[in-house]
């Protein structure tokens, strides 16, 4: 980036701190709109309630504020790249997000797509987007070593649904009755599953209560008070049983 764009890209942070979510919010819809195909990663529900396009306008305010300085935001980035692995986040994908976010910047704050700040804002897309892909493709790579591991999505066939206390506890198993990485309490796995009455999934995560053995995945799914018809918890708790299939991503 040159020190041109890195002036425009600060320049903009007072209008993020102003009107981040509205921008955010906007993307969204804009992209969705655009890339239907991609209803399949995005969780709706969190669309739906506004929890993805406030998360995602904090984390553009906080790029443009240490524009400067990526190094300073490592804890956020290894926050967002676990959980794009964990959603499976293609690297081709990245240029479809930084498409609709630059059509978004200028029809939200008005300003052409030929205008300097556009051009900053493109190059500092492109910085933060090849340093996330870089550590993502890492992280995909050191998933799939591991005995047992995988990188993306593998179908895991649903052996137990038991009703507890604060709602039911799933334990499903590879569907190719192979072997599954173990997973300590409090790493999380990735469940996506199709949503009644429309042609897409959705994916949730599950944090472990427990140690995991290797053979099999237990978690717990508690129902979801005000939400959409997109929330993956009800559809889990209402829909599946033993015998279905659901994908599930690596613990991480």
């Amino acid at each position: 980036m040159t020190p041109q764009h890195i002036e425009l890209v600060k320049a903009t942070v007072p209008v993020l701190r102003e009107n981040g979510v509205a921008l955010t919010s906007y993307f969204y819809k804009r992209m969705l709109n655009n890339n239907p195909d991609l209803k399949n990663v995005f969780n709706l529900d969190h669309q739906s309630t506004g929890r993805q396009p406030r998360a995602l306008a904090a984390a553009v305010l906080a790029y443009a504020e240490h524009i400067e300085n990526p190094s300073v935001l490592a804890k956020a980035i290894e926050h967002i790249t676990t959980k794009h692995v964990s959603l499976d986040i293609k690297p081709e994908q990245y240029s479809i997000v930084g498409e609709n976010l630059l059509h978004s910047i200028s029809e939200v704050l008005d300003v052409p797509m030929e205008s300097d700040l556009i051009a900053a804002w493109k190059a500092a897309y492109l910085q933060l987007a090849d340093i996330l892909i870089g550590v993502e493709k890492s992280k995909y790579e050191a998933l799939a070593a591991e005995n047992g591991g995988w990188a993306g999505w593998r179908a895991f066939v649903i052996r137990q649904v038991e009703t507890t206390e604060a709602g039911q506890r799933f334990t499903i198993a590879a569907q190719d009755g192979q072997a599954v990485v173990a997973a300590k309490a409090g790493q999380y796995i990735s469940v996506k599953v199709k949503v009644p009455g429309h042609d897409i999934e959705q994916p949730q995560q599950y944090k472990f209560d427990a140690d995991q053995s290797g053979s099999q995945f237990v978690f717990e799914v508690k129902p979801e008070e005000n939400h959409t018809e997109y929330s993956v918890s009800n559809i889990l708790l209402n829909h599946y049983k033993a015998g279905d299939l659901v994908q599930v991503s690596a613990p991480l």
